[in-house]
């Protein structure tokens, strides 16, 4: 009985074999390590989601919410998304952002990431600033009249003086002489007086005398 002879691959034909597997699995290891979420937050908005080197053969999905609330809805994508500014609704203390992605080419690929946004500190309101006040305009000078000058003093004196009736005759009181001369014109009169009672009494007292002569 003749055997058939073996069929045995060459080295070579094995070698090809195993390198085209190898390549083969890289190939399909590339796409599932090569997903790449990246995304950011601030205290006002989402500032950035870029997806990259996604599958782009099958459908994949993304979707951001706020403390539950839908900000950007589902959308489909290929290899890459991208998107910036996502405005978050006005908050006084944080927030929860939820970042779904959902890879079409295996559950494992899929991301669900949650960051807190702070509340941004308020700025207090800055007061405005006044207008310039234009200058106060000076007041219109008012021409007053002078006023009347005071009569001028008279003095006292002068118009008692005046006031004064003059004595009859044109003579002047014993108190203007006496204001003139220092002396008053019944000077005379008072000497004269004098020396004739002095002369009186002279000739009484001579005529006593003779009286008494004769007694004796």
């Amino acid at each position: 009985m003749t055997k058939s002879p073996r069929f045995r691959p060459r080295p070579g034909v094995l070698i090809a074999a195993a390198a085209t597997s190898i390549i083969g699995l890289g190939l399909c290891a590339a796409p599932a390590s090569a997903h790449t979420p990246k995304w950011d937050v601030s205290c006002s908005e989402v500032t950035s989601v870029d997806l990259t080197a996604y599958n782009g053969r099958v459908e994949n999905t993304v979707t951001i919410t706020v403390d539950g609330k839908t900000l950007l809805p589902t959308e489909t994508f290929g290899s890459e998304f991208h998107t910036e500014h996502l405005t978050l609704p006005p908050h006084t203390s944080a927030v929860q952002v939820n970042l779904v992605v959902k890879a079409g080419d295996g559950e494992q690929y899929s991301v669900n990431e949650t960051k807190s946004a702070p509340a941004c500190e308020v700025t207090p309101p800055q007061t405005p600033e006044s207008p310039s006040q234009s200058p106060t305009p000076s007041a219109t000078p008012t021409t007053e009249s002078p006023a009347p000058s005071e009569s001028p003093t008279v003095d006292a004196s002068a118009s008692e003086s005046e006031a004064a009736p003059s004595p009859a005759g044109g003579e002047s009181s014993p108190a203007a002489d006496l204001a003139e001369t220092g002396a008053s014109s019944s000077t005379p009169l008072l000497a004269g007086g004098a020396a004739v009672a002095l002369l009186a009494g002279g000739g009484l007292l001579f005529a006593n005398r003779k009286r008494r002569a004769a007694r004796h």
